[in-house]
């Protein structure tokens, strides 16, 4: 399953696709016609209903199936991720209590972008709708609406406390309603943004606005992934002061959220495991986006194209392949042998981030499957899709 160091991006982008959903994709409860993504490999064959439950790692794993299928979709191969989306949708329903909405506005608005995507994809491949996808955007879009409220000024809640509203949840809603064909809520949610959490000094957006207390209190961390779904909102509002921000903020990210490598070269920061293993997956996508804009003027292209190519080839110089003696007893023998893992951090071999006998996280090895697809993305150089 492995390919070797000068493979192109998109044999890259389909072996990291293979690995990932060898190691962690699975029937749920052994169900025909469902799919879902371990939490961790090894994975143990009770932890369907025993592990925790990460939704929103579920709609970014989606959100990678659909990079595969429009992937395989222009190379006029067979779209098996297609059929897998459709299958994880299913998953996620059933696991999540038979319903789509949960506690979290971001967890939704996440969901509900990857089902419009795969909806698009279904449309492009088969030439009909996806009925699954539409009940996922019927069932979630009014929710993120609820949320979007005139408190603190604009925003969208977090969760359903109510006492936080944030970069995170505010972003992918403000895209999410651009695809809707709804302009004006995009616009009073990305002109929020910039009043309220945009920090002057690095032009970067902050996380939050805590509501709970006796006065609004900013939280200024500055995350990757928070950066990734601004740039994707501005980008389809698409008038020229957007297109300006958005040049603004891919090189404010060059600057500020990268490290140096092999001299000249420069990697996106990363943030760890656990949820932050996601974040710079999420901003490669929309750089990639940006990358292949031809409205963007060429510097912020050509910057936010390097990023990802730099971030997504340091991912897969350090990946390690899967030995023989890593597969669970259980599966001995099985299609783990020669999948590959990728490091959590660009600038880590993945043998020291995960040394043999180490489990690893599935929000890491989706966040390196992002970002080799939207290397594929840059070096095709259309984004059908984002």
């Amino acid at each position: 399953m492995s390919a070797s160091t000068s493979s192109p991006a998109p044999v890259r982008a389909a072996v990291a696709a293979g690995s990932v959903t060898t190691l962690f994709g699975h029937r749920l409860l052994h169900l025909p016609g469902t799919h879902l993504a371990a939490v961790r490999w090894p994975r143990h064959r009770a932890s369907d209903l025993r592990g925790p439950w990460h939704y929103w790692w579920q709609a970014h794993y989606l959100d990678c199936l659909v990079d595969a299928g429009w992937r395989e979709h222009r190379a006029g191969l067979p779209s098996t991720s297609l059929h897998r989306g459709q299958q994880l949708l299913l998953g996620i329903r059933l696991r999540n209590l038979f319903r789509y909405p949960n506690h979290y506005y971001d967890d939704m608005a996440w969901l509900a972008l990857a089902a419009e995507r795969l909806d698009e994809l279904t449309r492009a491949v088969t030439g009909s709708a996806g009925g699954r996808c539409r009940a996922v955007v019927t069932a979630l879009g009014p929710r993120l609406i609820s949320a979007s409220t005139d408190d603190a000024g604009g925003g969208v809640y977090w969760n359903t406390k109510r006492t936080f509203k944030n970069t995170p949840a505010t972003a992918p809603a403000a895209l999410f309603f651009a695809r809707a064909g709804q302009p004006d809520r995009t616009r009073a949610l990305t002109d929020w943004l910039r009043d309220r959490l945009l920090d002057a000094e690095s032009g970067l957006y902050l996380d939050g606005l805590q509501l709970g207390g006796a006065r609004v209190e900013t939280v200024r961390d500055r995350y990757t992934y928070n950066q990734g779904p601004v740039l994707g909102a501005l980008l389809a509002l698409g008038r020229p002061d957007d297109l300006t921000a958005a040049a603004q903020l891919i090189h404010a990210v060059d600057a500020g959220l990268t490290r140096p490598s092999n001299g000249a070269l420069r990697v996106l920061i990363t943030h760890g495991d656990g949820d932050g293993g996601l974040f710079t997956g999420i901003l490669t996508r929309y750089l990639a986006t940006a990358a292949t804009d031809a409205r963007l003027d060429p510097a912020a292209r050509a910057t936010a194209a390097r990023l990802v190519t730099d971030t997504a080839d340091a991912l897969w110089a350090g990946r390690r392949r899967v030995g023989a003696e890593e597969s669970p007893s259980w599966a001995a023998g099985g299609p783990d042998t020669g999948a590959l893992v990728f490091s959590a951090d660009p600038l880590v071999d993945a043998a020291a981030a995960y040394p043999v006998g180490t489990p690893v996280e599935l929000s890491t090895q989706l966040q390196a499957w992002m970002a080799l697809e939207a290397a594929a993305v840059c070096a095709d150089g259309t984004d059908p899709a984002a």
